[in-house]
């Protein structure tokens, strides 16, 4: 079942995501985060960080798994989610370095799916977080990825690289073609999603993935067949739901 909270701006979409996830950490410490990267949980990232130092709120305890990572990227480099998670997040928390689970696209990436995987089946995510694609992805699995797929290599599509220029100096070719991420059947397995979106270019993805059909060319669309789904958007993202299709 998905529930739509419509809110003025990106900061309001934060504020609403960071209310639940404080009530869920708070109220089990020992809680298991699905977590996302790209611009959209950036505000949630931070208003996470500022509870924990002025509130004292701990995450030593929690587990942690993010959705995907670029293929050919290492560890180190600026723009990896490694990177990312850990700049934006990581390093303002108490969470403990071995609970943090984030794929690793080095050495033979089979063997990294099937390592992820076989983590992942070890737990239950209580909470996960989304952003989407403007043609409608949820962690990188691209329109056509099976909803039974697990962890797996992806071809990133064009319109994805074009969107993620905007991180490595708006220069396409800097942008790697391949990513490792989670499955929409891990995503699945997940008791509660929050999906985050704002701006308008989000608006023909978010109406596909609430009023659409449940149809593999929107992954998005899946989320109408779980039990617990939070979509959390600003006006502009909102902005085609409940019209008829102009």
């Amino acid at each position: 079942m998905i529930k739509v909270v419509r809110v003025k701006n990106k900061e309001e979409i934060s504020k609403k995501a960071f209310e639940i996830m404080h009530e869920l950490v708070t109220s089990n410490p020992k809680a298991v985060l699905g977590l996302a990267t790209g611009s959209s949980p950036v505000g949630l990232y931070e208003l996470m960080i500022r509870d924990h130092k002025e509130n004292g709120t701990s995450y030593k305890d929690v587990t942690t798994f993010n959705l995907d990572e670029y293929v050919g990227l290492p560890k180190d480099h600026p723009e990896s989610y490694y990177s990312f998670m850990h700049r934006n997040l990581f390093d303002g928390l108490d969470v403990k370095e071995e609970n943090i689970h984030i794929p690793s696209s080095e050495g033979d990436l089979e063997e990294r799916c099937d390592e992820y995987n076989e983590a992942l089946s070890k737990q239950t995510i209580d909470l996960q977080i989304l952003g989407i694609g403007s043609n409608g992805h949820i962690g990188f699995n691209e329109p056509d990825t099976p909803f039974d797929s697990v962890t797996h290599i992806v071809d990133l599509k064009e319109s994805t690289i074009k969107d993620n220029a905007r991180f490595f100096d708006d220069d396409i070719s800097k942008v790697p073609t391949q990513a490792i991420t989670m499955g929409i059947s891990n995503v699945m397995a997940a008791k509660k999603i929050i999906l985050i979106a704002n701006g308008e270019n989000k608006a023909n993805a978010i109406r596909a993935t609430v009023m659409g059909p449940v149809d593999e060319k929107v992954p998005a669309s899946v989320l109408q067949n779980h039990p617990d789904v939070v979509i959390i958007i600003d006006e502009e993202a909102g902005s085609s739901l409940y019209k008829e299709k102009r």
